[in-house]
């Protein structure tokens, strides 16, 4: 989760944090009896989240992906990301930063997350060496803290500046950055919530005392703005610093934590959605989460029933009206207009963070109101996203999980990316037991998800153990054990996917209903050595795209399947297959070819050949498409000639593309090495652009191909224009002159200039400089591409 990336800005400071709970200190969901909380929910919580020390995972697809990550975070060397940390704080590093994020801007966030991952893992496995590890870095972040005196412990780059200007009420943001930092409350919130972590999990005193001088220096550092001055500096990402600040007051009870907590209330966002206005569209999804979440948890603890309208309508709106078929949201990170979804396939939907932080949202809503829709979202997002993002060979992650027709997965590398999906996804793989079961304020167990595993219930005098083969198999087996005969219910979801699902207990058939939650209630005294088998019919189902009725996904219970279009880019002049069939029922399109692995077979249907289709969150390195056209043999002769022509056109253009530009988004302009005087940003039409006022200009860099002519594609938006004329330089040299005025259609243009070919001449880039004539701006520009030139 995080907007993630413009300004080199290294992070890594604590603020305040500190939630009790051993589920997760990323996000604090209650548990039964926490002696470590004093302020205890003033709401009634009905479904309670067990230890993750309960809950013990079985041999499954999710202790695979979970194993694979543990190896991977026990190759990380601590010392090199507590380079920053010591260097700060003016003692000597014992060892090289790494590269990535971590040399970016962002240093610090991916300590944070990394203490989280191994607290959690810690927690689910007693492995020493995690504890041993936990230990470490917090003796090391102790004695920066001390060394630095104030309580504030950081690796940002010009740090000491930024929080003296913030202090005394100097605030710059342009949404991306924080007087010239990048998005330091964000990387302050990772490194809180990580200590918070090793303070529940791994029993770190010493962790909590850190993060209680941080939450300090927060307050001292922000005391004197106003509202406004506040509100001002909130156009900056900031993570989840509202929610930590409220799970510190839980832990002691200090109100003026609950109070500083308000301070990171983002009334731009968080006001009209209390009030059901959907104004997300053209926002970064990612920055909104946490703040919503933050809604969630104040709910509970003060019952304001504002921050609980704000978390319920936020939910839905995502999940119905923003979510793709993986549960993710996004494009480029950023939402759109809602249900209008079809255009929005790229190699950059689904931002994998913004789930991590939907599913801790989900947790949340869970617990005040249990039901089987909150679970059913849950499970589809864990599958056919988070699953998703791991490369189970190596325990590498998505930072985006693409639905490109056609499109790839691209992972990170080990020790250099570092970005705030790495941060997030060394925790995703560690904790996929904290959701299987929730103990029920009336002292019953729901059984949310699928997973083999064993519940020990220490408390109840009982264990669980679930074991299936789930989704390959639909029956699903659980075996209850006890000492003595415990009275209590068993509530089992009942998915939204199955049809008539059926439970036996030792062998007998029961008359089993759902109840109003959606789960099935199974209420007796239970003895030792209990068998319930619930078996759960799990058939092929489409979802279509909400703007796009023929524009289908395919599932097979919970999960989402990929068809397998080779290991290379699929030709772009034959494309992505279609379906061709007048049959409505999928369970006619394909067939079973191994029931074991789920794989499955087009049958007489894809054009222009049949299509092997797998479970999206087996995919690895193959190029796949998890969406389908589908049209009748009748709507197809119509539409095959303008479909391949409209697609060939946008596949040609593709193909011929050397470099893309992402106006007004951090990461894209980043990585392009943007740069401008006198710029502003906004958005319109559901694009960002760019622009200058009062002269100016706007530069940036391009790849090139040196072997053949290359043209710059700019997109602009026609309208009365006036004092829109600029130069189009190529290196330091004019290619062109532009006049926007000349645009007047309301609609994009995408306008060409061709480069003359000795500007690039042996070069891999180019830098473009957008520099308008006297008394002019130049843009607003949407977007910007080179292109080989189409001869």
């Amino acid at each position: 989760m995080v907007i993630k990336k413009w300004f080199k800005l290294n992070l890594c400071l604590v603020a305040c944090f500190i939630s009790a709970q051993t589920t997760r200190a990323q996000s604090y969901v209650p548990e039964w009896n926490d002696a470590r909380i004093k302020i205890k929910p003033i709401v009634a919580i009905k479904a309670y989240a067990f230890d993750l020390k309960d809950v013990q995972l079985l041999e499954s697809p999710f202790k695979k992906a979970m194993e694979v990550d543990a190896a991977y975070l026990l190759s990380i060397n601590a010392d090199r990301l507590l380079s920053g940390f010591r260097s700060h704080s003016g003692l000597k590093p014992k060892g090289k930063i790494y590269e990535g994020w971590e040399s970016s801007g962002l240093a610090g966030h991916t300590l944070g997350h990394y203490l989280s991952a191994i607290s959690m893992h810690y927690a689910s496995t007693r492995d020493p060496e995690f504890l041993k590890r936990i230990n470490y870095i917090v003796k090391e972040l102790d004695e920066c803290q001390v060394a630095r005196k104030t309580g504030y412990v950081g690796a940002i780059p010009k740090e000491d500046t930024i929080w003296a200007e913030v202090s005394r009420g100097d605030i710059r943001s342009r949404g991306f950055d924080l007087n010239g930092g990048w998005s330091p409350w964000y990387t302050v919130h990772k490194v809180m919530a990580g200590l918070l972590d090793a303070y529940l999990y791994g029993n770190n005193t010493q962790a909590l005392k850190i993060s209680k001088g941080m939450a300090d220096w927060t307050a001292e550092t922000i005391k004197n703005l106003d509202d406004e001055k506040l509100q001002k500096m909130l156009l900056c990402e900031y993570g989840g610093m509202a929610e930590t600040l409220a799970n510190l007051y839980a832990i002691n009870g200090d109100k003026k934590y609950l109070e500083l907590s308000y301070k990171f209330y983002d009334k731009k966002i968080l006001d009209p959605l209390s009030q059901k206005q959907d104004i997300l569209p053209g926002k970064h999804s990612n920055t909104q989460i946490p703040k919503v979440i933050a809604s969630a948890r104040r709910y509970e603890l003060t019952g304001d029933k504002k921050d609980k309208a704000i978390a319920d309508f936020f939910w839905e709106t995502i999940v119905n009206n923003h979510s793709y078929a993986t549960g993710g949201n996004s494009n480029y990170e950023y939402l759109g207009e809602p249900r209008k979804l079809n255009e929005k396939l790229t190699e950059n939907t689904t931002e994998t963070c913004n789930t991590y932080n939907m599913l801790k949202l989900t947790r949340h809503l869970f617990a005040v109101e249990p039901s089987a829709m909150l679970m059913d979202y849950y499970e589809k997002a864990l599958y056919n996203h988070i699953l998703a993002s791991q490369n189970h060979t190596n325990g590498m992650m998505c930072y985006f999980v693409p639905l490109r027709m056609g499109g790839t997965k691209h992972y990170s590398t080990p020790f250099d990316d570092f970005t705030c999906c790495v941060g997030s996804g060394m925790e995703n793989h560690v904790k996929y037991n904290e959701s299987i079961y929730f103990k029920g304020a009336d002292g019953s167990l729901y059984i949310n998800l699928f997973i083999p595993s064993v519940l020990n219930w220490t408390s109840k005098g009982l264990s669980v153990k679930q074991v299936n083969n789930f989704p390959a198999s639909d029956h699903i087996a659980f075996t209850v054990n006890t000492k003595k005969t415990v009275a209590m219910a068993i509530r089992i979801r009942k998915p939204k996917w199955t049809g008539n699902a059926t439970i036996s207990i030792n062998g007998k058939a029961q008359n089993a209903v759902t109840d109003e939650q959606g789960y099935f209630v199974l209420n007796r005294k239970w003895r030792n050595n209990d068998k319930i088998e619930f078996i759960t019919p799990e058939s092929l189902y489409t979802e279509a795209m909400p703007d796009n009725a023929n524009r289908r996904a395919i599932f097979y219970g919970p999960v989402l399947l990929a068809g397998i279009l080779g290991n290379t880019e699929p030709d772009p002049l034959k494309g992505v297959p279609v379906f061709v069939t007048s049959e409505t029922d999928p369970n006619q399109w394909l067939q079973m070819v191994d029931k074991k692995q789920l794989t499955f077979r087009t049958v007489n249907i894809s054009k222009p050949e049949e299509v092997t289709l797998m479970p999206f969150n087996e995919t690895q390195n193959q190029y796949y498409s998890v969406y389908w056209d589908v049209f009748t043999p009748q709507a197809w002769v119509v539409q095959q000639k303008a479909y391949d022509e409209q697609k060939k056109k946008q596949q040609e253009l593709e193909a011929r593309t050397m470099d893309v530009l992402r106006i007004g988004e951090m990461q894209p302009e980043r990585d392009h090495n943007f740069s401008g005087e006198n710029a502003t940003t906004g958005e319109d039409h559901q694009k960002k652009w760019r622009s200058t006022e009062n002269g100016g200009y706007l530069q940036y860099d391009m790849k090139v191909d040196a072997s053949v002519q290359n043209t710059l594609i700019n997109t602009y938006w026609g309208m009365d224009n006036r004092g829109r004329r600029f130069d189009i330089l190529i290196d330091g040299v004019k290619i062109a002159s532009e006049d926007l005025n000349q645009y007047k259609e309301s609609r994009f243009y995408d306008i060409s200039y061709t480069l003359p070919i000795e500007l690039t001449k042996g070069k891999q880039k180019v830098t473009v400089k957008l520099l308008p004539k006297k008394e002019n701006s130049a843009g607003p520009v949407y977007g910007s591409r080179m292109v080989k030139t189409n001869l």
